[in-house]
């Protein structure tokens, strides 16, 4: 609640304005910790705030919704609807990226409890003479308010209200709609309660809110098996990649790789002959964090890629690892940007009793952190200047939050487009903090929630909870470093499954290829989640063509989701019941289109499952008693139902999954519900 008490004078007595301050706000929502994060949107998205206002006795309020972007000078406002219960909304829509500012303000309207009672004691008979001359005297002192034709057409209104003449017509006159709207142009605020705590939305670009991301390593991507990879075979490859759909192109870093303690295949400690080493492991003595291994190409061949890229709809993404290889650059330039250990060595990465020594982390509580805040910095405007806008973001939360926060705000006042996505596979707190500190999306948990109860759990979370004013999710069902025991033992339908999900649970989502399409799920070891033969550490060569592989399926799926706004968006999302624990059943609706999508997902990869799902008409604006139509958007096979339950059954060795559209009545304010 922003009111306070009133101040006092030296003598312990109220003074000032603020005694005459009688409106309370309070459960402003959205609201991060007080303010003190942002909440984010992508250009043309709305923000919803509600609040609790209320006055002390009767009188009735007004309140409006105030918002400017940062770069303008002035407010503007929108009026709050009463939702009953003193509970309050109104809704802007952001136009720009950047950021914008919103507050409350809130009043008593004396002119509306007047109204409101002149009208209850003109329909009770009573002599109404002193209430039209109050209200004459409202409307002065509105008109003192207003300039122009407003002023001069509320004094001639009070001006009427006084005349002696029908009571009747001058109630009529008084209680003209039109009326009261000009005096709401112009209200009288000097006693109005501030909600202004600094409440802010970032702005991306609508990328942010809906991508499609395919992971895959340069040094694999040649056609030739006698060699590796380049940045011009990647080139090579990107209408393989926008056949599938794909609308951003992740790299894992491109920099050239250090040789001291580089690690072998299968991250054997000791390399052998030709290990080309981990990516992650950064720098040489040709170069560091701005250049690129001179075996994938040069500047000019990222920038040219970067180019054709864009011509196809998809936005390279490179990969920021902000940690050294010992050959690095700045370990010999910049010897105090690292933690020296007693022996002389530097502090190399580890997770005892794991050890990467082919990795320095930097010391971020270095006296010297300034400089390698600003040397940071400097890497991410590099590549930006090349064309770079996405960034895909290792480990990030083993670095200082306060890093992150200055960083990511110093890029996007600066580029406002460029999008970071944290991967940070940590405890659930420090992964939202991340978020609330300005990532723009995040890796999840999606690939461990297994069960029908698990994934009906954590996506209620995501997105129907403060979680989705700040967490953007962007879902894998696999990575470089994760192979779990699904995509281990269930097949051809666990991938089909878990694609299907990741698909159109989130509005962002990615795979790690071409190890997903042409389904690898041989692991390291038993019980281990890493690939044998990892790309981390060693060239592979794929068969892109090969007949059994997935390409096409998923290029369907993707094409689905660009087809409907459904599954472009993380709200809309609700879950159906379904009498069988092995199928899920959810559906999503967009605002404004009638047309929604229902979900429906076989968890079993082994066994025919079947079950009656149940869906809210209302929901899809369906009657009971009306058929009607379902479009598998899958199979292209279509369904005529009726009523709440219809039968489902999903054969995991043809087609493991149904996306249904169904057509809808178009959205009205009773389904807004569903967005808020």
């Amino acid at each position: 609640m922003v009111a306070s008490m009133p101040p006092e004078t030296s003598a312990g007595r109220p003074s000032g304005e603020t005694g005459r301050q009688r409106v309370a706000i309070s459960g402003v929502s959205p609201e991060i910790d007080c303010g003190r994060f942002p909440i984010k949107r992508v250009v043309g998205e709305p923000v919803t705030v509600e609040a609790d206002i209320f006055v002390d006795g009767h009188d009735l309020v007004s309140a409006v919704l105030r918002y400017r972007h940062e770069e303008d000078p002035s407010w503007s406002e929108v009026p709050l609807e009463p939702l009953g219960n003193d509970r309050w909304r109104g809704q802007f829509t952001v136009t720009r990226l950047g950021r914008y500012r919103y507050a409350l303000r809130a009043w008593v309207d004396h002119f509306a409890t007047w109204r409101r009672g002149l009208a209850r004691k003109a329909e009770a008979g009573q002599d109404v003479a002193v209430d039209l001359l109050i209200g004459a005297d409202l409307l002065e002192a509105s008109a003192d308010l207003a300039t122009g034709d407003d002023a001069a057409a509320l004094r001639a209104a009070a001006a009427r209200l006084r005349e002696e003449r029908d009571p009747t017509q001058r109630v009529r006159e008084a209680l003209d709609p039109a009326l009261e709207a000009l005096v709401h142009r112009c209200p009288d605020t000097r006693f109005a309660t501030d909600y202004d705590k600094g409440l802010s939305v970032v702005v991306d670009p609508e990328r942010a809110r809906f991508s499609t991301w395919y992971e895959m390593f340069p040094r694999s991507a040649s056609p030739d098996p006698t060699r590796p990879g380049t940045l011009r075979d990647v080139e090579a490859r990107l209408p393989y990649v926008a056949e599938m759909g794909f609308d951003i192109l992740y790299l894992p870093p491109i920099h050239p790789i250090g040789r001291t303690k580089r690690k072998g295949r299968n991250n054997a400690p000791v390399a052998g002959p030709g290990d080309p080493g981990s990516p992650w492991a950064i720098g040489s003595s040709e170069g560091g964090h701005t250049a690129v291994h001179p075996e994938l190409g040069t500047l000019d061949d990222l920038r040219r890629l970067v180019r054709a890229a864009r011509e196809l709809g998809i936005d390279v993404a490179l990969d920021l690892a902000f940690q050294a290889s010992p050959d690095h650059p700045y370990v010999r330039e910049h010897p105090e940007w690292f933690r020296w250990r007693p022996d002389g060595t530097v502090q190399y990465a580890e997770n005892p009793p794991k050890k990467y020594e082919d990795i320095y982390p930097f010391d971020f509580e270095s006296e010297q952190w300034a400089t390698l805040w600003e040397e940071l910095a400097r890497v991410v405007e590099f590549w930006i200047e090349q064309g770079v806008h996405v960034f895909r973001v290792d480990n990030p939360h083993t670095k200082p939050f306060a890093f992150w926060e200055w960083l990511i705000d110093r890029i996007k006042r600066a580029y406002p487009d460029v999008i970071f996505l944290s991967e940070a596979f940590t405890r659930p707190k420090v992964m939202y903090h991340l978020a609330k500190l300005g990532f723009s999306q995040s890796y999840t948990y999606f690939a461990w929630r297994a069960t029908k109860q698990e994934l009906i759990d954590y996506f209620t979370e995501l997105t129907r909870s403060e979680v989705r004013e700040y967490f953007r999710p962007n879902l894998w069902p696999n990575t470089p470093d994760i192979l779990t025991e699904q995509l281990q033992h269930g097949g051809r339908p666990t991938f089909m499954a878990r694609l299907v999900l990741a698909a159109t649970l989130g509005a962002s989502y990615g795979i790690y290829g071409p190890p997903f399409e042409l389904m690898e799920h041989v692991p390291f070891a038993q019980g281990s989640e890493e690939y044998l033969d990892s790309e981390k550490y060693q060239v592979r060569h794929w068969d892109i063509d090969h007949p059994d592989s997935l390409r096409e399926f998923i290029g369907r799926v993707n094409g689905i989701r660009r087809a409907h706004r459904a599954l472009q968006t993380d709200r809309g999302l609700a879950f159906h019941r379904i009498d069988n624990d092995q199928i899920i059943a959810y559906s999503k609706v967009a605002p404004g289109d009638d047309d929604a999508i229902v979900t429906v997902v076989n968890l079993d990869p082994h066994y025919t499952q079947s079950g009656w799902l149940e869906l809210p008409l209302d929901r899809f604006g369906l009657e009971p008693d009306q058929p009607f139509q379902v479009h598998d958007l899958l199979t292209d096979a279509y369904y005529l139902w009726r009523g709440a339950w219809n039968y489902v059954e999903l054969d995991p060795r043809r087609v493991p999954a149904h996306i249904l559209s169904l057509k809808r009545r178009r959205r009205t304010e009773r389904d807004f519900e569903y967005f808020l």
